[in-house]
């Protein structure tokens, strides 16, 4: 693992959250993407060399939906960069922590990602990230 790639955040509202991250760290969002596949739009706020990544629900059934329904809004996630996620997924593996998914899938900001249980890693959802260069195969 390289660095903390981003935090995540899960919120109620996009534009709400946009407006106070915005008036917080004195700058604009530099991105919206929606992530059918997990049922969220994304917002990525860069902060130094740091990013913050919101998430908003799109359906009811979303992990996002079911995480703010039993936990409330907050932080989601932490991700890490990693330059090989499918060697990585297999370390952690032979290391005990549960992969969520064994094989990597696409996620927002150009990402292949895969997730390890919070129940694995003292209640804690990690993401690992690796950037989808031209050469990478999901």
């Amino acid at each position: 693992m390289k660095k903390i790639e981003h935090v995540g955040i899960a919120v109620k509202s996009l534009e709400k959250s946009n407006a106070l991250f915005a008036k917080l760290f004195g700058a604009p969002h530099y991105k919206i993407e929606e992530v059918a596949s997990e049922g969220v739009n994304t917002s990525f706020f860069k902060v130094g060399d740091n990013k913050i990544e919101l998430l908003e629900a799109t359906k009811d059934d979303s992990p996002i939906a079911k995480f703010i329904e039993k936990k409330g809004e907050g932080i989601h996630h932490i991700a890490f960069d990693v330059d090989d996620i499918h060697a990585e997924i297999k370390r952690l593996k032979a290391e005990g922590f549960t992969v969520l998914n064994e094989t990597p899938k696409k996620g927002a900001d150009n990402k292949l990602v895969t997730f390890l249980h919070p129940k694995s890693a003292n209640g804690v959802l990690i993401e690992l990230c690796q950037e989808i260069k031209d050469d990478i195969k999901e």
